[in-house]
């Protein structure tokens, strides 16, 4: 089947912004390269200590490029140019896209699906936790905790700094025995993090089926398919009951609307992690939350990213 890569050369300000534009012209999934998560994360040799420089493409400092695929089809020509004008529109709202330069090139699926696998490598994230491709070898040290995963078309590999705190934050938050959601799950990272680091009982749920697929793959693949529970819905619907932890790494806005109905979600003493809010939207994000009912316990920077904690206002802090 030929697919055609949209490659779109930005600003890491509008890579949230130009990453919305491609998954509603009907994209699965983006794949993001931005220098400044390298640059950043170049300065904690814990985390990217199983990084290869000499891997890195030559062109890799020049701003953020956004890719997405889309199968060749007779309205390919329409969504492009929409695309194209979407991003040209950018500027409008304050947004600062650099290039803002959209180019299309036309691959086989072996080959754009496997192309990129040179560049994830083992990442070591948090204390213990340990993010490794299936197809990579590694033998753990210590007792560091393994997570094995083949994204495929979901692009969930770990590398991101929304996922990297989110998955910190739960190896300190879940305890034995704790119940998890995972809402916007991906390729499952987060759920089967934390079924590894104790959770007795994993909801993830997802809106796109592709990533469900692929989510319920790697649930297999660790070996927690009797802890973790994948399921495809829309934020919450799918959901009964309470939990300990409710991890969220989606966008802002989704969080925001989120923040509306968690506290049902909520076990008494539950925290709310959420993550995937770019710096400039914290505050609205935060406010959010503090306006339907929950603390702020925690808000954690990294990069052009953060990740806030927080629970039912009243209780008393962990």
């Amino acid at each position: 089947m030929k697919w055609i890569e949209v490659s779109i050369k930005t600003t890491t300000e509008a890579v949230e912004a130009v990453s919305n534009i491609l998954y509603d012209a009907g994209v699965s999934g983006v794949a993001i390269e931005d220098p400044n998560d390298f640059f950043m994360l170049n300065q904690d040799d814990k985390a990217w200590d199983y990084v290869d420089e000499a891997l890195l493409p030559p062109d890799f400092a020049e701003g953020a490029i956004v890719k997405a695929y889309l199968p060749a089809g007779a309205d390919l020509i329409d969504k492009v140019e929409l695309i194209k004008d979407a991003v040209a529109l950018l500027p409008q709202y304050g947004l600062d896209i650099g290039l803002g330069e959209v180019t299309t090139i036309e691959v086989n699926e072996e080959d754009w699906s496997n192309s990129w696998k040179q560049y994830y490598k083992p990442i070591k994230i948090g204390e213990k936790i340990l993010i490794k491709p299936t197809w990579e070898d590694y033998q753990p040290e210590g007792d560091e905790i393994i997570i094995e995963m083949d994204p495929g078309m979901a692009f969930g590999t770990g590398t991101h700094e929304t996922t990297m705190m989110c998955v910190m934050e739960l190896e300190d938050r879940v305890a034995p025995n704790s119940i998890v959601y995972d809402i916007g799950c991906g390729s499952g990272i987060l759920g089967i993090a934390a079924a590894k680091v104790g959770a007795k009982e994993v909801v993830a749920i997802d809106l796109d089926k592709l990533a469900v697929e692929v989510a319920q793959r790697n649930v297999v693949e660790n070996h927690v398919d009797n802890v973790v529970d994948v399921r495809h819905g829309d934020l919450m619907e799918e959901i009964s009951g309470k939990a300990d932890v409710v991890v969220a790494n989606i966008i802002a806005d989704i969080i925001v609307r989120l923040a509306k109905d968690i506290k049902q979600f909520l076990k008494e003493d539950g925290v709310f992690i959420s993550s995937g809010i770019i710096l400039d939207k914290v505050t609205v994000v935060k406010n959010a939350l503090e306006e339907n009912g929950l603390e702020i316990l925690k808000v954690k920077e990294m990069g052009e990213w953060a990740v806030i904690v927080s629970k039912i206002k009243g209780e008393m802090n962990e």
